[in-house]
């Protein structure tokens, strides 16, 4: 995987509300105005761009849907152009916790590779992730790498929802070229919201085929959190960085992904050809290829309830003894319910990852755009 040197971090950022609600600019007129994907039931949409008088927007309820309404994994009509998560408000009670690791670091010099660390769903939130790595170490207090020979896996889904995603490219570019100059290494994997931030950069409102109707890539990245500041800022750099991620990893027994699904087996049997076609793919630069590939990496929950039997499978085909993931945040594997804004009650506290599918899944998204907690953590975990 091809990693490069980038920008270091803007000090100025806008702050944004940490929930899934739609930015206001979707309704702006111009480069940024909503296209609203054809067959779908939006409502009615004038010249303008907004909804027409006494007709509510859909996609801006804050309802939670039961968890039962969340299968196993989404089907293969599921098509990723509303948000299919709601919104979880502060204030706990649940506690997740998990013991750290029982592998001590390796002392540096000993010949053996640093410690391996992974980092959950970041969506643009720079100064969380700036603080989690200090927290453990791995940058100091200017944000440079500290860590020595450690190694450092990103699961994906640097950007959308929060204020700063090109920020956090930037940051990972660049603890990228330090790392490898201390001994250690920054890597990544490839999220669904860099397919998304990808497609509309490249696809705009080109149609495509969706499970409901025609859709757009950018209604779609507006829907799910995009950011004007972020396509704005994001550059050539950016976008070459993005395209080569790979898809999958596989890590002192931790098969790294970012998504909970077996939409990976159609991409190939084994790592390495995953990956390719993951890059080919996208070097075809072909709409409807690159919204099908996104599609069914949005897909989630494939490892929850009696899920075990699906990790197997990743497990048989790929190697490793577990699977490391992101994406799916932790409330929702957990089939959390959230209070409304507004309304008494609590929902849960994520303090480390969810184990879960008899031990065979580690969960990552600690739910950082829903007041949860940006994850940084040692691997293998003593449990």
């Amino acid at each position: 995987m091809t990693q490069g040197a980038g920008q270091g971090p803007e000090v100025v950022r806008t702050a944004t509300l940490r929930d899934f609600r739609v930015p206001g600019y979707v309704h702006e007129t111009g480069p940024y105005a909503q296209n609203t994907p054809q067959g779908e039931s939006a409502g009615p949409v004038g010249e303008s761009g907004r909804y027409a008088p006494g007709e509510s927007n859909p996609y801006m309820s804050s309802e939670p849907p039961p968890p039962s309404e969340f299968p196993g994994e989404f089907s293969e009509g599921y098509t990723p152009t509303q948000r299919d998560l709601p919104v979880i408000n502060r204030g706990d009670t649940q506690q997740v916790a998990v013991a750290p690791s029982g592998a001590p670091a390796p002392a540096p010099g000993d010949g053996g590779p640093g410690p391996l660390y992974v980092v959950g769903d970041v969506h643009g939130y720079l100064d969380q992730l700036l603080a989690a790595l200090q927290d453990k170490g791995l940058v100091d207090a200017a944000g440079n790498w500290s860590a020595g020979t450690a190694r450092l896996w990103f699961l994906g889904d640097f950007t959308d929802r929060g204020p700063d995603g090109i920020g956090v490219i930037d940051l990972v570019m660049r603890l990228s070229a330090e790392a490898a100059a201390a001994g250690g290494y920054c890597k990544a994997l490839m999220g669904n919201h860099e397919l998304l931030l990808l497609g509309a950069k490249r696809f705009g409102d080109t149609p495509v085929s969706s499970g409901a109707g025609t859709a757009t890539f950018q209604a779609a990245w507006l829907l799910n959190g995009g950011q004007k500041t972020d396509m704005d800022r994001l550059q050539d750099h950016h976008l070459q960085w993005m395209a080569r991620l790979d898809a999958m990893e596989l890590v002192d027994g931790h098969l790294l992904v970012h998504s909970d699904t077996t939409a990976y087996l159609d991409y190939g049997d084994s790592i390495e050809a995953v990956n390719d076609t993951v890059r080919e793919t996208l070097t075809r630069n072909d709409a409807e290829d690159c919204w099908d590939l996104f599609r069914k990496f949005t897909r989630r929950f494939a490892f929850r309830d009696d899920g075990a039997g699906a990790v197997h499978e990743l497990l048989d085909t790929y190697g490793g003894t577990r699977i490391v993931h992101g994406h799916s945040p932790i409330p929702y594997l957990l089939g959390e319910t959230v209070p409304e804004d507004g309304e008494a009650g609590a929902g849960p506290v994520i303090e480390g990852p969810h184990v879960y599918a008899d031990g065979l899944a580690i969960a990552m998204d600690g739910g950082v755009t829903m007041a949860g907690k940006l994850l940084v953590q040692q691997l293998p975990l003593d449990i």
